[in-house]
């Protein structure tokens, strides 16, 4: 196989794909219904041209036998008033007048016998083209149908073209957001470490930082502690009071009592 026939080959493929894609098989029935309603137009008018011409020879021969009349009416009166001469010529003119109207009334059995075929195929054509036309509408309507059906099916699978750009625009956005929230949530790391100043001059240095979570570290071991206290049943350690001051840890002591005097003995006691 040459080249030029391999190429012309591979041209008349993809055309008849492309052509095969963009074909609407509503569209095709259509044209052929206007086809065929346009050679049904152009029966009647067949017809119609067979029927004209019939009427027209039937006036021709109207016309003829009406002279052909006048002329046998004319051979009589020659002949009573002796003019037997002009009675063979008005007989001789009607006889040729005869052969014309032989001739017009074969084309007119011819023509009418045309017009009775044209007028039977019109109607058979005419009842082809209506029974095409109902199908024509019910192929349609099942095809749109059909492919109502199949979009419906394919956004449901999201297998069609739309609801893909849809998932894909989903997916994006999805992407784009959880990478902003890790972006954020690194920047938020870094000014918490101190790696990275805050513009607004709000953040606060490494010993700040530091001191805080010293505290921080403070607070939780002494919560801890008074929940290890509560649960042993003890009372939590004085540092862990609610109150630290001084005048505070005096409040809680109870107050010394006096001590006592001693006794002295009674002299009957010495003795």
């Amino acid at each position: 196989m040459s080249i030029f026939k391999r190429m012309s080959t591979i041209f008349k493929a993809k055309a008849n794909t492309a052509l095969d894609k963009a074909e609407d098989p509503r569209e095709t029935l259509d044209y052929s219904y206007q086809k065929q309603l346009e050679l049904l137009q152009k029966v009647r008018r067949g017809v119609a041209d067979v029927a004209t011409s019939r009427k027209r020879v039937e006036l021709q021969a109207s016309q003829l036998q009406s002279q052909s009349a006048k002329l046998q009416e004319q051979a009589q009166k020659a002949l009573s008033v002796g003019r037997e001469d002009l009675a063979r010529e008005a007989l001789t003119r009607k006889s040729g007048l005869q052969g014309q109207i032989d001739d017009l009334q074969t084309q007119h059995a011819q023509l009418q016998g045309e017009e009775g075929k044209l007028t039977l195929a019109s109607q058979r054509l005419q009842a082809k083209v209506e029974s095409f036309r109902t199908r024509k509408e019910t192929i349609k309507a099942t095809y749109t149908a059909a492919e109502a059906q199949t979009r419906i099916n394919e956004a449901f699978s999201g297998i069609s073209e739309e609801m893909s750009d849809v998932g894909l625009a989903v997916q994006r956005a999805e992407d784009k957001t959880q990478q902003m929230q890790a972006r954020a949530g690194a920047i938020d790391e870094l000014l918490a470490s101190g790696a990275l100043d805050d513009a607004t001059g709000t953040s606060k240095d490494s010993i700040t930082l530091e001191l805080e979570r010293m505290s921080s570290n403070s607070d939780v071991e002494n919560e801890l502690a008074a929940m290890k206290a509560q649960l042993s049943g003890g009372s939590a350690p004085k540092e862990l009071s609610g109150d630290s001051t001084p005048g505070a840890a005096e409040a809680q002591q109870p107050a010394q009592q006096p001590a006592a005097e001693p006794v002295r003995p009674q002299d009957g006691d010495a003795r």
